[in-house]
């Protein structure tokens, strides 16, 4: 694996920080997560009232896979001199508290440092270390809300949306897995160690980098929200979903006349291409009544002989059943610890034309502690005592898992 060998030391929670740090260890990264007595935020919450499958909620499930799990007490002496005996050893340490806590525990980059010079110290925040907004809590609904995504997901008119999915968590993560791996290179080949800082509200502008470039270079129009009926404000028409006769359409970037003649629509009522932005609306207006006469079917096979781009528009059931998604493994289901059968997202790159392996499933809370301190030392009646006096949980002592 790409990153065999390399250990990471995770102190993340919700959901950026995790799924950063899956990615690297989908790589092959040892990564041990460290987690509180009673287990991260992400153990406790998921959707239809935590409902759990294979053991974990939803939210476990999403970015805690290859990942071994220790709990420990950080208000104690005993678990704070774990975890910096987990450091010593560490190439990468990652996390995502607000700024100031690891300092607060003794456990920040100067700190840290000391320990273990050549050290990678990974956080990620809401809205980075300093400023006006440093000590706020972020969350990817506050950060599509200030960014300006809520604003531009709506249509004209109509009130703020934030898009369906935790948007900028997830780019986050892709962001803080490519800092992390920017600053690994940099070790493998100086052998120095360094910071690196991601945090929401940036990842958040990265996402929109193509909507705000062309608001602050002369594109930008009066309403930035969505147009009744093109999918972006930047876009001509007839950019965007439409209904069919028995479903929907979504149309996607084109030569409008090549468009209209795919739809039949008479040369005398056709508006000219140079008009396909500043008509939008109209244009958009026309077509859509078209596309509304006739099946999803009916289109597809004019429009594949026509050369537009275009797709049928999927709810979940449909993406599972999607022939491209199922070729290409995008799903997998496979059996949680605790053998029940869970369905994951794959890992997003093939190396050498393979994806990664799950080698293990999301965790239940402190399943590697035991194994962990084994390493760093620690015999077996010590570990025992650790667990009697609240230092730590183990999996293999108490029952998996929070209740």
């Amino acid at each position: 694996m790409h990153l065999d060998g390399i250990r990471i030391v995770s102190f993340n929670h919700f959901l950026m920080g995790p799924l950063g740090i899956q990615f690297l260890a989908d790589l092959g990264a040892d990564v041990i997560s460290i987690e509180a007595m009673d287990g991260a935020f992400q153990r406790h919450w998921g959707p239809a009232g935590s409902r759990r499958t294979g053991g974990e909620t939803a939210l476990q499930l999403v970015a805690n896979r290859n990942k071994q799990s220790i709990a420990l007490n950080l208000k104690s002496p005993e678990g704070i001199q774990i975890a910096r005996d987990l450091i010593r050893g560490a190439d990468i340490v990652a996390e995502n508290f607000r700024p100031g806590v690891m300092d607060k525990l003794g456990l920040g980059y100067e700190a840290m440092k000391e320990i273990n010079p050549g050290v990678i110290y990974a956080a990620a925040t809401g809205f980075g270390t300093t400023g006006p907004y440093a000590a706020r809590p972020g969350q990817d609904l506050i950060a599509q809300s200030i960014s300006g995504l809520a604003w531009i997901t709506a249509k004209s008119g109509e009130t703020p949306r934030p898009v369906g999915t935790s948007a900028i968590d997830h780019h986050g993560a892709a962001i803080f897995a490519a800092g992390i791996l920017g600053a690994l290179v940099k070790k493998l080949r100086t052998g120095l160690g360094g910071r690196v800082d991601v945090n929401l509200l940036s990842a958040a502008l990265d996402l929109q980098a193509e909507s705000l470039v062309c608001y602050f270079n002369g594109g930008a129009a009066d309403d930035i929200r969505q147009p009744a009926r093109v999918g972006t404000w930047y876009h001509e028409a007839p950019y965007g979903i439409h209904a069919t006769s028995d479903g929907y359409i979504g149309m996607s970037l084109g030569n409008l006349d090549k468009l209209y003649e795919a739809l039949g629509v008479p040369s005398e009522k056709r508006a000219p291409a140079a008009d396909a932005y500043t008509r939008r609306d109209d244009i958009s207006s026309a077509v859509g009544e078209l596309l509304a006469t006739r099946t999803f079917a009916e289109w597809s096979e004019i429009f594949n002989a026509n050369g537009i781009w275009f797709t049928e528009v999927n709810d979940y059931a449909g993406v599972a059943n999607d022939p491209q998604v199922r070729h290409n493994g995008d799903l997998v289901t496979q059996p949680g610890w605790d053998g029940a059968a869970v369905t994951l997202v794959a890992h997003p790159v093939r190396y050498d034309g393979k994806v990664p392996e799950i080698r293990l499933p999301p965790q239940p809370l402190g399943a590697q502690t035991s194994e962990i301190l084994s390493k760093l030392g620690y015999s077996d009646h010590a570990i025992a005592e650790l667990v009697e006096r609240g230092v730590v949980r183990s999996a293999a002592v108490n029952e998996p898992g929070p209740a």
